[in-house]
């Protein structure tokens, strides 16, 4: 458990020396340097010479001298803590089966996967998010300078204010509270986030709300499940063991759904049980994989039907995330109107209610 922790804390933890984006960039040379036939040393030698980021150079410097030191491949790695168990596992695997070039092809794909979803989810909420934050700076301007302007010619006509107007009046002298109370929440609520992270009922609470927000919680489970899959295919694909390549995707991916699942599919693995018969009891699978895993098991083509699944979960990902991006656009710019110009409505009412008076 310890160890998970300590996992999970190098994959959260900001400023990275070895980023999913070098990693990427890393296994994807190494492997095309292995598969030119140039030897494991001599491929460390050229990738640390042409290495531009000292901390990076400075890293596999390590993984070199412990391979001097005569430890394979996989030590050496997990000796400088910055690779997780997946990789060294993975790493450990292809070298003991002769498949290190295939391993490090697969490496590279996941975190190319893994950095083209980052930046496919970014493109999708970045724009919402900066307009969410200009929508709330024009709403504080207009409720602290324009609203309290209305306020003082309506003051001078004596008239009763309709009841709009009255109570975004009174939404305007409490706004800037409600506004420092909600900020003051949600630095809070971070803060409390931050330091129970690692704790179990927290992990299952938030991963049980993610999942059911409306049109993001399918999203986001869809994205595990394309991570799940790209995981068991190296895996599989690698000759590692059905329950071994189980245990290190429980350590890998650090969604407590997924990993509940593993842990007890494991346990229908080792009774004796099939792999869909496991992964049927939990509500995070679909059918459709829960079907491909069952004829795959009957044909003994496991690697093969994640691999399938993993380009059709990524593909949905890429249409669903474009589309929700597209969905949310218009709907936040409704929304923008919606507010303004209900706060405009409220200013003008008593205007229209003096014309009348003066009529």
């Amino acid at each position: 458990m310890s160890e998970r922790k300590n996992i999970l804390q190098r994959e959260l933890r900001f400023g990275n020396v070895f980023s999913d984006k070098a990693k990427e960039g890393f296994y994807n040379e190494f492997g095309n340097l292995l598969e030119s036939g140039v030897d494991i040393q001599r491929a460390l030698n050229i990738l640390i010479e042409e290495q531009e980021k000292s901390s990076i150079r400075e890293l596999l410097e390590h993984v070199l001298s412990g391979l001097i030191s005569g430890n394979s491949l996989s030590e050496a790695c997990k000796k400088t803590t910055h690779f997780t168990t997946y990789e060294y596992q993975s790493i450990r695997i292809g070298e003991e089966t002769g498949r290190l070039n295939l391993v490090l092809e697969h490496l590279s794909h996941f975190y190319g996967d893994k950095v083209k979803l980052r930046r496919q989810l970014i493109g999708v909420f970045a724009y919402p998010a900066f307009v969410i934050s200009i929508t709330i700076g024009v709403l504080y301007f207009m409720l602290t300078s324009v609203v309290p302007m209305f306020k003082d010619v309506f003051t001078q006509f004596g008239q009763e204010l309709p009841y709009l107007t009255q109570k975004i009046i009174w939404l305007s002298n409490y706004f800037p509270t409600f506004l420092l109370f909600f900020a003051l929440g949600v630095i809070g609520f971070g803060i409390y986030g931050y330091t129970q992270r690692q704790e179990v009922w927290f992990r299952k609470s938030m991963s049980q709300f993610a999942l059911n927000v409306p049109v993001f919680g399918i999203l986001i489970r869809k994205i595990y499940l394309a991570r799940f899959c790209q995981s068991m295919t190296l895996l599989l694909s690698s000759r590692t063991p059905l329950v071994s390549s189980l245990e290190l995707v429980e350590e890998m991916i650090g969604f407590y759904p997924l990993e509940e699942a593993m842990r007890e599919t494991k346990k229908v693995i080792l009774a004796g049980e099939s792999l869909n018969t496991g992964l049927s009891k939990f509500a995070i699978f679909d059918k459709r994989l829960i079907s491909m895993v069952k004829i795959a098991e009957e044909i003994n083509q496991l690697d093969k039907a994640f691999d399938r699944l993993t380009k059709q979960y990524q593909e949905d990902v890429a249409y669903r995330s474009k589309l929700l991006g597209t969905v949310i656009e218009p709907m936040i710019i409704v929304i923008i109107g919606l507010v303004v110009g209900v706060i405009m409505v409220a200013m003008y009412l008593p205007m229209f209610n003096l014309s009348n008076v003066i009529k």
